[in-house]
């Protein structure tokens, strides 16, 4: 339906399903390319909310990888093919009570946060959320155009109460123009949640994107005090 580019190698798209997908923010749909007599498919994390009427996938080109290279020359009108099914455990905590959340991701891995947070906007204007809820997202790039969705979040979090949003780059000499926070996501984590006083008991944190990023994100949020059942993560790739 729609394509939109952040960068040379990030951008995101708009599809429209042939049925409906129903799906809570935070889960993934399976989708691909038919290429000959097979079909290439991988799992991503919806970036719209379940109260919108189009799908929306945020994407980084692997130059060597099998399918992004093959979405990468898409643009509207084309089709591509969908698992009926959205699956998915990477959803916001309502069962163990806490009201602070703290979501960390790395380029595409806002994603879900951007779903969550959509639709935790949409409740909050229909006067549905609960007073007590605290939402904070951090989202690192190497470079500030590399942070897709910053505006959007900005915009959210320059509005309701209960949205923080710190954007941070890790390659600040290659964007002299950044001013903002500066550091990969692991390095100023515990930084952030000293400062905005989450504790282990009440908080609980969602690590998305980058497998060494959600490795060392775990092992500094453990030696905090916060114990693995706090801890939820989305690795968007397996490390070699």
């Amino acid at each position: 339906m729609e394509r939109r580019d952040f960068s040379q190698d990030l951008w995101a798209v708009r599809m429209k399903a042939g049925e409906p997908l129903r799906f809570q923010p935070g889960q993934y749909a399976t989708f691909g390319v038919v290429d000959g007599s097979k079909v290439i498919e991988r799992p991503y994390s919806m970036v719209s909310s379940p109260y919108e009427d189009t799908l929306e996938f945020f994407f980084e080109l692997v130059p060597e990888g099998e399918l992004t290279p093959r979405l990468y020359k898409l643009q509207p009108g084309d089709k591509l093919v969908m698992r009926k099914v959205a699956k998915g455990r990477f959803t916001l905590d309502t069962k163990s009570g806490h009201k602070k959340h703290l979501q960390v991701s790395t380029v595409t891995g806002l994603a879900p946060y951007v779903s969550m947070v959509r639709t935790l906007y949409r409740d909050w204007k229909e006067g549905k959320l609960p007073e007590e809820l605290e939402i904070y997202v951090l989202q690192g790039a190497s470079r500030s155009w590399e942070l897709g969705y910053r505006e959007e979040l900005e915009g959210y979090a320059r509005e309701a109460p209960w949205l923080t949003y710190i954007p941070t780059v890790s390659r600040p000499w290659d964007d002299k123009e950044w001013k903002g926070e500066v550091g990969r996501c692991e390095d100023i984590l515990r930084k952030y949640s000293d400062q905005f006083g989450l504790p282990p008991e009440d908080t609980t944190v969602y690590l998305c994107g980058h497998p060494g990023m959600i490795e060392k994100g775990k092992e500094i949020l453990q030696r905090r005090g916060f114990p693995k059942e706090s801890l939820r993560e989305e690795q968007y790739w397996v490390q070699k």
